[in-house]
């Protein structure tokens, strides 16, 4: 397939999937609709107040000067935004850094549509990779990246940004997975199709997969062998209530994932999927 192709191909998918979630996904240039955009971003995150995860001056900077700052809208509303910008020149990709749903979008899919957009937008630009970070304790978040779009992890970043006063991450330390996503990957391609990427937890438990890391009876982490070829990590189903109801035993988590998914990562295990019940799937086999 040519670059022409893949570009037609994952426009029409982005297309596909806005018109399935009910919204229009297009770039944003205007200053009203920028201030739009931050302000759903601090209402996302439950900013403190006089706070916002991104001003509007650095997202009309950003845009400018050729970055990439899309929502999504229905009736005249946003109900998403999706904010990225170009780093280095000899890697050429794009760092999408923010992206969020409103609550009276959520379930929709517009998260999956605007994802599509920037993907399009992106190899339209002849550009052949996005990477983001994500807080890899947040299991709908971790399915959503690796099975919802194909991306996959290629580093454990420990207290990324340092801390964060906000309603979702609390004080908790922010612990990043750094995302790698191939536009044009015959993966990425057939989860843009709307085939999410397969994986089964528990045949890989049947067929020998150790678990390093599992969700204990009273919620918290509990730790297990991870000397086989394939090592299942678990993440809470929820960490974002934990952190509400029981601080510590969210930190323990914490704790213990590091230990886990990221020694895994640092000794040259491969992440290659997530279940959606809560569980990385880590392969250790040689290369």
């Amino acid at each position: 397939m040519t670059n022409l192709e893949t570009r037609d191909e994952a426009i029409a998918a982005a297309r596909a999937a806005a018109a399935a979630s009910g919204v229009e996904v297009r770039e944003i240039t205007e200053i009203d609709e920028l201030g739009a955009v931050s302000g759903l971003f601090g209402t996302v995150w439950r900013a403190a107040p006089g706070t916002r995860p991104i001003t509007t001056e650095l997202l009309r900077a950003l845009s400018m000067a050729g970055n990439y700052v899309a929502g999504a809208f229905a009736g005249g509303e946003i109900l998403g935004a999706c904010v990225g910008f170009f780093g280095d020149p000899g890697k050429g990709g794009l760092h999408s850094h923010i992206a969020g749903v409103a609550e009276a979008g959520a379930g929709r899919g517009i998260g999956y549509a605007m994802k599509l957009h920037q993907r399009g937008w992106t190899l339209a630009r002849d550009v052949p990779a996005i990477d983001w970070t994500f807080d890899p304790l947040v299991c709908r978040n971790a399915y959503f990246n690796l099975g919802k779009l194909g991306a996959l992890p290629v580093g454990y970043q420990r207290d990324f940004y340092g801390r964060i006063e906000d309603g979702i991450n609390g004080s908790d330390d922010t612990d990043r997975l750094l995302m790698s996503w191939d536009l044009t990957s015959a993966a990425v391609r057939t989860a843009a199709s709307g085939e999410p990427v397969p994986t089964d937890a528990k045949a890989l438990l049947g067929q020998g997969a150790a678990l390093a890391l599992s969700v204990a009876a009273d919620g918290g982490p509990a730790t297990g062998p991870a000397a086989a070829p394939v090592v299942l990590v678990a993440v809470p189903p929820d960490i974002e209530s934990l952190r509400g109801t029981d601080p510590g035993k969210a930190a323990a988590w914490r704790a213990a994932l590091r230990e886990a998914l990221g020694g895994l990562m640092a000794a040259g295990g491969r992440v290659t999927g997530f279940d959606r019940a809560g569980f990385y799937v880590i392969s250790q086999e040689e290369q």
